[in-house]
């Protein structure tokens, strides 16, 4: 079954207006203010989304399955893959990352892993070959990925990761600070 090319438009608009309010906007998200700046209906936003939750799950979710088509269409191995992957969060969180900032859940990341929260899924799909590529290259014992991935989730929070941008670091040397960082953490593990 195909999805009409105009329910697929209406989703990727709604979508697009919810990350330009969540970047910009002082006061709680609503699907109402979403639908406005999308330019369509309530009901059409509805229709979409059951609420503002869901909305603000599935803007996360399309930002870190951009990040995990990236990492499996990389043919690089070894550490130079998770530095690509690195660099393509950071492409990714400067242009989403104020959005997503506002985005957290209440249970912790393995919780919601072993929950299988399709978020969290995804961020293990988009960091998995990497994160295993970098511990291999560094001796760390294999059955040490699901606190290396937590780690990962840790060190590459968008909210850290833009705050120290706010020290006047680029998005180059911040993610060149933290890449040592891990490769010093998991050699720990």
């Amino acid at each position: 079954m195909t999805i009409r090319s105009d329910v697929q438009r209406n989703r990727r608009e709604l979508l697009q207006a919810a990350g330009e309010l969540l970047r910009d906007a002082p006061e709680p998200l609503t699907l109402d203010a979403v639908a406005r700046a999308a330019g369509l209906s309530r009901a059409t936003a509805y229709r979409h989304f059951s609420s503002v939750e869901d909305l603000q799950t599935a803007y996360l979710l399309d930002v870190v399955l951009a990040l995990s088509d990236y990492s499996q269409r990389r043919s690089t191995n070894g550490p130079a893959l998770f530095d690509e992957v690195l660099e393509q969060w950071g492409r990714l969180l400067a242009r989403h990352g104020p959005a997503m900032v506002q985005l957290r859940s209440r249970r912790g990341f393995l919780e919601r892993l072993r929950m299988g929260d399709p978020v969290i899924t995804a961020v293990r799909d988009a960091w998995q070959r990497p994160i295993q590529e970098l511990m291999a290259a560094h001796h760390t014992p294999a059955d040490a990925f699901p606190q290396a991935l937590m780690l990962c989730n840790i060190l590459l929070d968008p909210r850290e990761i833009l705050d120290l941008r706010q020290s006047g670091q680029s998005m180059r040397e911040t993610l060149a600070c933290l890449s040592r960082t891990y490769k010093a953490a998991i050699q720990q593990l």
